[in-house]
């Protein structure tokens, strides 16, 4: 079996050498799919992984816009269209200077198999720029989201293609591209999720991999008698996921003791409640501020540079910064200091040998792909609301996260659980996406 996992994997590298993201998350999939292939008739011979890791398009443009002073730039923008076996291509655009095709094919790849998780009928992309909205203007943010847009639209549609937000796409960005696509292709049209809720949005979506991610881990904690009400949690990021997901912590009774940024950690010892929790929200969100002021607000609190919030002292840990933020390192500090249960909430956020350490140690590990679904599965709620030009309340949504983050979960366990019990997250959610997208691809033949 590693020999066949090996040739595939130097087919994949010969083609992608040059995208290292690419080819770690390949390379996790791989792992798991092809001894599941190998025992499964109805996949051999078909090179249905090998057409999976090759993008359907891959499109790449220029971006050119005006900043305020009247100087023209120049970025480079990407939409990865990558597999719509079981429905229209749907995934984030980021907009972040280190932005590239290698990250986005990982993403790409990935939310592939999270969307198939999710159940509902969406095919798998992800997209962006290497354009930072950091320290613009709103004004030089709209010219470039417009400009963006005019190329972009003749890629996308509600039934070809539908993007969301990601890192550097929030509200703002939605807003200023739904405009302008609304504008060329002269269609209201569901074509954006995270939109505004004056004008299509869903209730809870800026919440929902937050909250998701939160939820995730109670069901992994459920098949060992345990919850999240008095654990102590650590939490990366300081963002849109990282807010909310402390946010539901808080309401499930845990006691928040991290947040971060690209500067360090604040570390909190009474806990980060709510109304702290409300002041990172209005600093990170409103101001643009950084996570070391924290400290100043409530000077209890410490602030360490550069520093990891993995060595804290913990039981559930939730990364929700971005990817390879937790090494092998980091992993063996959380098992020393107790930790039963990590579950992702950014993309691929723990390096290959901080996942090996968790297995090792059979802890609850939950990868990105299943525990940070819940984001794109209220994207395909909004899809579902735009539809039917109808708007469900924030309860009904909220109950149906719920519902999907169970159902992602129980997939997991049907196809993770090993002889001895333990139930490897990574395996089940891998082959549980697989499944799905590769019997459709079967049924539409070679295409």
């Amino acid at each position: 079996m590693e020999a066949k996992i090996k040739a595939f994997m130097d087919e994949v590298i010969s083609r992608n050498g040059h995208e290292p993201e690419f080819i770690q998350a390949v390379q996790e999939v791989a792992e798991t799919v092809i001894p599941y292939i190998a025992k499964h008739e109805i996949y051999n011979g078909k090179n249905i992984l090998l057409r999976m890791v090759e993008p359907e398009r891959l499109i790449s443009f220029r971006v050119a816009w005006v900043d305020d002073n009247g100087d023209i730039h120049v970025n480079r923008g990407y939409r990865i269209q990558m597999n719509s076996a079981i429905g229209p291509y749907k995934g984030g655009l980021r907009f972040h200077p280190s932005v590239n095709a290698s990250i986005l094919k990982f993403l790409a790849f990935e939310q592939v198999f999270k969307n198939s998780l999710t159940t509902l009928p969406m095919g798998g992309g992800k997209g962006g720029s290497d354009f930072d909205p950091k320290g613009k203007s709103d004004d030089e943010v709209m010219r470039f989201c417009h400009a963006f847009m005019t190329e972009l639209c003749r890629h996308i549609g509600p039934n070809t293609d539908v993007p969301a937000g990601d890192i550097g796409v929030g509200a703002r960005e939605i807003g200023f591209l739904f405009g302008m696509y609304k504008k060329i292709r002269n269609e209201f049209t569901g074509v954006l999720t995270g939109k505004g809720l004056s004008w299509g949005g869903s209730k809870i979506r800026p919440e929902a991999t937050g909250y998701g991610t939160v939820y995730f881990a109670q069901n992994m904690l459920k098949t060992r008698g345990e919850d999240i009400k008095d654990k102590d949690v650590v939490i990366s990021g300081s963002g849109n996921v990282a807010q909310f997901a402390a946010e539901k912590v808080l309401q499930l009774g845990g006691k928040v003791l991290t947040l971060s940024d690209s500067g360090g950690y604040i570390y909190d010892a009474d806990g980060i409640d709510e109304e702290k929790l409300a002041y990172v929200m209005d600093l990170k969100n409103n101001k643009r501020g950084r996570i070391s002021e924290y400290v100043d607000k409530y000077p209890k609190a410490t602030f360490h540079k550069g520093g990891s919030p993995w060595e804290v002292k913990c039981h559930i840990a939730l990364p929700c910064a971005t990817q390879n933020e937790l090494d092998g390192n980091d992993a063996k500090a959380l098992l020393e200091n107790g930790c039963v249960c990590v579950a992702e909430g950014a993309n691929m956020p723990s390096t290959p040998e901080a996942i090996h350490a968790f297995h090792e140690a059979k802890i609850l590990f939950a990868p990105g792909k299943a525990s940070n679904a819940g984001g794109v599965a209220t994207s395909g709620l909004e899809m579902s609301q735009n539809s039917l030009r109808i708007s469900w309340t924030r309860e009904e949504v909220d109950e149906r996260l719920k519902g999907i983050m169970k159902d992602i979960h129980d997939s997991c366990t049907a196809f993770g659980t090993e002889e001895d019990g333990y139930c490897n997250y990574v395996k089940g959610a891998n082959i549980a996406g697989f499944v799905k997208v590769a019997d459709a691809m079967l049924a539409q033949g070679v295409i």
